[in-house]
């Protein structure tokens, strides 16, 4: 690889102490590095682990990181927008035009450092560039309120994966080989073996047409009491719920809606038989833009509605179990402490491992051995652990502040 949310990718902003009266637990935000740690381990898994399609126990796992770790990310992404520009009160005057300016500036880095990276020839799909945009397109909702963020976030993702179908089909169509991703050319291409416009959002491996619905559901999350009992109950039953709305509404669409299961195997990309596994997994290929039965699928890369559903009932669950967890449990808090640590620089760790896989020459993701993997978990959760005792941020997300101070000019 949807590498977020990174900020997912971003770093997790200063936190203004708040009147004793107004104080959440510690939990609320050490749970939401928590989260962002295991979304980075869930993305070495997708691109450094054993290949899902090996079967057994660690294909299952292996598969369970499979989109649902960049989905998280999506999804994260959308609280610290939330957190930079006010979480409970969106700021207003110049503080709120400083907060806006702080997003664009990390967008365009954001923007530019995947460019860079994708540039550099690596084997992943890197998703920074993709982030950069979904900051610059959900921007312009940071001060709504979390009922008319999540009631877009819904209505996003009922009707913008059929949008994305019917644009990819025409741009498939159009192109001078009819083949996948055929498109227009020219500025909307540029740089050359980069992510283009087209790319970013419609033709790439996290299109922003669907992925915005991850960020904006995570804006909305962001906007709610979570030091709440109650509102933490209510949103692990949401999460649950949106799962096996999303993966339960495919598996069933898939065995009765008449040829849907046939008809994704004859479009050539996944095995014979493997399209009634496109309900959760990727085994059967990725939607080639053929036939509209791809719409039923909720495998984590098919764009669908049913996809989106599940994806960020996962995100939910994920989300407020860490929250729950790191609360009522202490002594897990420190346990979890270097996984925590992971989570407060993801954009460190996740440029370190592209970098990381550069350099050691790995050509076929995911496919490597499992001490692969547990060697990028093992050195980047010890880095991050020493590296959090000296310094509040990690290297590329103080520098990635440092950046954003020229905000501050903003009137």
């Amino acid at each position: 690889m949807t590498q977020n949310a990174v900020d997912a990718a971003l770093p997790t902003p200063a936190r203004p102490e708040a009147p004793t009266s107004e104080r959440t637990p510690l939990g609320r935000l050490i749970g939401v590095d928590l989260a962002r740690g295991l979304a980075v381990f869930g993305m070495y898994a997708a691109h450094l682990g054993p290949d899902p399609s090996q079967g057994g126990t660690t294909g299952f796992f292996m598969e369970l990181a499979h989109g649902r770790s960049s989905a998280l990310f999506a999804f994260l992404a959308g609280f610290s927008i939330v957190l930079i520009t006010g979480r409970r009160t969106p700021k207003t005057g110049r503080a709120g035009r400083q907060a806006v300016a702080k997003v664009v500036i990390r967008a365009l880095i954001l923007l530019a450092t995947g460019t860079a990276l994708t540039l550099s020839g690596t084997p992943v799909e890197v998703i920074l560039a993709f982030y950069g945009l979904y900051f610059l397109l959900v921007l312009p909702l940071y001060r709504l309120s979390a009922r008319p963020l999540a009631i877009i976030a819904a209505s996003s993702a009922l009707i913008l994966p059929q949008v994305l179908y019917v644009i990819q089909h025409a741009l498939n169509s159009g192109g001078a080989d009819g083949g996948p991703g055929a498109g227009p050319g020219g500025i909307w291409a540029w740089p050359t073996g980069a992510d283009g416009i087209v790319s970013l959002l419609f033709t790439g491996s996290y299109p922003a047409l669907t992925w915005i619905s991850f960020v904006i559901a995570g804006m909305a999350v962001a906007r709610l009491d979570l030091a709440a009992q109650a509102v933490r109950v209510r949103l692990a039953i949401t999460g649950v719920s949106l799962a096996v709305l999303g993966y339960g509404g495919s598996w069933l669409a898939l065995r009765l809606v008449p040829g849907a299961a046939s008809a994704i195997d004859a479009s050539g990309w996944g095995e014979g038989g493997g399209a009634l596994s496109a309900w959760w997994a990727d085994t059967a290929g990725y939607p080639s833009g053929d036939t509209p039965a791809w719409l039923l699928a909720a495998s984590p890369h098919s764009e669908t509605t049913l996809s989106i559903v599940a994806n960020t009932g996962v995100a939910i669950a994920v989300l407020t179990a860490c929250l729950a967890a790191v609360d009522a449990f202490p002594r897990l808090r420190r346990l979890a402490k270097p996984v925590i640590a992971v989570g407060t620089m993801s954009l460190t760790a996740y440029v370190f491992h592209v970098i990381g896989i550069r350099v050691l020459g790995i050509e076929e993701l995911p496919g490597s051995p499992l001490h692969v993997l547990l060697g990028f978990i093992v050195a980047v959760t010890v880095c991050a652990a020493v590296w959090s005792r000296f310094f509040r941020r990690g290297p590329l997300e103080w520098l990635l502040g440092r950046a954003t101070r020229i905000a501050e000019c903003v009137r």
